[in-house]
């Protein structure tokens, strides 16, 4: 919002110079981009549109110099008798009220005192009517648009929904066309404008002009939101109107530039003002309580302090026992809640005088949810293994996202995104991990562990669930050589959290995942489970280059539902270290090469007695002495028992029953008995 401090002047009597002026507007929250001699640039936040205006960010100057706004508004003119009255319907809940004012004009340039501050504002001079109703917007932040009465058919104005297909030349010589979800106004015979976007050329104000009428509206924002996106148009106008304007200012607002049409000579005011308005709101009252102040700001303010600063922003302030009954101006829209009139206080009693304290803390609270402990007991989990959390947007865009979609799985849409960037609902985590590793790896990051909790979205229900990417070397405490991360640490993540859950995993080779490299991955799936809750794997080399990753860099990772996984992982069991020895058998034993490994595992464990704790594979073989088609597959078994030390001949017995399981099922030879 750029404006010349000459222009506040007439609203608030300051002599500060435009930096003070500037500084005082930083202290109470807005961001000025720029003081460029007398002309101001402040940055307004989406949820502050009374302070797009010259007379809004005057006010906030008035409050915190403590003086009183003016409005030096003039009176209504003389409204002299109509030719004829233009009928005005709203056919529609996205306009709530329309005013309608009719003048005869001279069309010409605006004088210097409109055209130099229009310029100052960054808005483009173009005749006396138009400017008028852009010096208006700019005053008193609200939008207006002017028609040439004469070529409105009828002549009569309907609000109303567009038809499907109906063209329409705006302003700026666009044809355009419209559907049945755009608010337009029309005469009878056809669309004049979008409303609270922008006008349409056929009853543009030109140089011939010599009657006009003024509309002065407040549009539903979700719906001006909606069409301006949909017709990629964004105007003053429009970015007034989504975000909200006030609903008592169109009659005001009318006022304002009929007088200003006759100061300046333009023309002459005609009458009377057309104002529909069918359902008129309602006031807003907020209580203020004095303690909640005290507690949420940290310090007591005093009462006349309080009062002051919320009248002088235009709040009616009534005092009651324990604090006040404020009513809400209708220009003030982000206004809600308690928490907001404190804001207000607090930011023009100044945030630096208020002491820093900690808040008192009675209870500790503790979450209902036990998914919050859950994920938080995952997260200290994951960061302890040397894992950094990320978190990347829901959204995301399509090309990102389709990688990633399951084998018969579906892209979930966002019906009105607000980019191409936030078009899809994301089917997984890894897409969002992946352009994070990107973004680390181009600022030189040579090793990146990054992990995600969050939803995601498959066309079903959603679902939640923990993702983790990781590229770059893996140091070896031992051997101090660096070796790239492989599908290894990828699944050691998910055995990291399957363990902390008490879950055992089995994992299956997938090839059929098209975000993963074949032989490089495999689906994740609870023992005795026939549904994956997860897969991990070496993300395919072009899908990492097409967003943006150097071809040599591997990445792997994975994900895991957390839902299966069951409870919060605050179930699990201490026990003591174990009192009596372990006996160690090493097993070589000959198998199908196409044999997995997990099969090979689930086996063991099945026919294992109870003393049977724990299961690694140290070597795999192929070459002479082994048939081909085939491989030699060592496995280091351990036994222990829990109350007493285990003899030589139970552990035997074990492995032979191991062994012929192995030999039942699999066809295993031990590998000394090849011949």
């Amino acid at each position: 919002m750029r404006f010349p401090v000459s222009w506040m002047r007439e609203f608030v009597d300051v002599a500060a110079e435009p930096a003070e002026i500037a500084a005082r507007l930083a202290s109470c929250g807005f961001a000025v981009e720029s003081i460029d001699g007398e002309v101001i640039d402040v940055e307004v936040t989406a949820n502050r549109p009374d302070a797009l205006s010259v007379s809004g960010l005057a006010r906030e100057v008035a409050t915190s110099f403590g003086v009183e706004l003016r409005a030096p508004f003039n009176a209504l003119p003389a409204l002299l008798p109509a030719p004829s009255s233009i009928p005005v319907s709203i056919g529609d809940a996205g306009c709530a009220r329309y005013a309608l004012a009719q003048a005869e004009v001279k069309v010409a340039s605006s004088p210097a005192s409109i055209a130099d501050r229009l310029t100052a504002a960054g808005v483009r001079p173009i005749n006396n009517v138009v400017d008028v109703t852009n010096y208006v917007m700019i005053e008193m932040g609200h939008p207006m648009h002017a028609f040439d009465a004469a070529v409105l058919a009828g002549p009569e104005i309907h609000v109303r929904r567009a038809r499907a297909g109906e063209p329409l030349k705006t302003l700026d010589a666009q044809a355009r066309t419209l559907d049945d979800t755009m608010l337009v106004i029309a005469d009878r015979e056809r669309a004049v404008a979008i409303a609270g976007v922008m006008g349409g050329a056929a009853t543009e104000v030109s140089a011939g002009t010599t009657r006009i009428a003024i509309e002065s509206a407040w549009f539903q924002p979700a719906s001006v939101r909606a069409t301006s996106r949909k017709l990629g148009l964004k105007t003053e106008a429009s970015m007034r109107f989504e975000r909200g304007a006030d609903l008592t200012a169109p009659v005001r607002a009318l006022h304002r530039a009929l007088s200003l049409l006759v100061q300046i000579g333009a023309g002459r005011a005609l009458g009377p003002i057309v104002d529909v308005y069918p359902k008129p709101v309602a006031g807003r009252a907020v209580t203020l309580r004095r303690d909640r102040m005290a507690r949420l700001l940290g310090t007591a303010i005093p009462d006349a302090d309080v009062a002051r600063i919320l009248r002088s922003l235009g709040f009616v302030v009534t005092a009651t026992g324990a604090g006040w009954s404020v009513d809400v101006p209708s220009f003030r829209v982000d206004i809600a809640r308690e928490a907001d009139l404190i804001e207000e206080v607090g930011r023009h009693w100044g945030f630096d005088r208020i002491p820093a304290t900690f808040p008192a803390l009675h209870t500790a609270p503790r979450p209902t949810d036990p998914s919050v402990h859950r994920d938080q007991r995952l997260r200290g989990l994951l960061c302890g293994a040397g894992l950094q959390e990320a978190q990347t947007f829901t959204f995301i865009e399509q090309a990102a996202a389709a990688p990633f979609v399951p084998p018969g799985g579906t892209l979930v849409s966002i019906a009105n995104p607000l980019s191409e960037k936030f078009a899809v609902l994301r089917p997984s985590l890894l897409p969002g991990l992946l352009d994070s590793v990107v973004y680390n790896r181009r600022r030189a990051a040579s090793e990146v562990r990054l992990f995600e909790i969050g939803a995601v979205f498959g066309g079903g229900p959603e679902q939640r669930a923990v993702g983790w990417l990781a590229t770059g070397p893996r140091h070896s405490h031992w051997s101090h050589k660096e070796e790239g991360v492989d599908f290894f640490d990828a699944k050691g993540v998910a055995e990291l959290v399957a363990g902390t859950f008490g879950v055992t995993l089995r994992a299956e080779r997938a090839d059929h995942l098209p975000w993963f490299v074949p032989g490089r991955s495999a689906e994740l799936f609870i023992d005795g489970a026939t549904t994956a809750l997860g897969a991990v794997g070496q993300v395919r080399p072009a899908i990492a280059a097409s967003r943006g990753l150097a071809t040599a860099d591997v990445v792997v990772g994975g994900t895991l539902l957390l839902q299966p996984l069951g409870g919060d992982g605050s179930s699990l069991t201490i026990r003591p270290l174990p009192r009596h020895p372990s006996i160690v058998r090493d097993l070589s034993v000959i198998v199908d090469e196409r044999l997995p490994a997990a099969k090979l595992r689930g086996t063991i464990r099945a026919h294992a007695p109870d003393t049977f704790v724990a299961l690694r594979e140290f070597d795999r073989y192929q070459g002479p002495g082994v048939p081909a088609g085939h491989v030699s597959v060592s496995v280091r078994l351990t036994f222990r028992g829990a109350d007493r030390t285990l003899t030589d001949h139970e552990v035997q017995r074990a492995v032979e029953a191991i062994v012929a399981a192995l030999a039942r099922e699999h066809g295993a030879v031990l590998r000394g008995e090849i011949r």
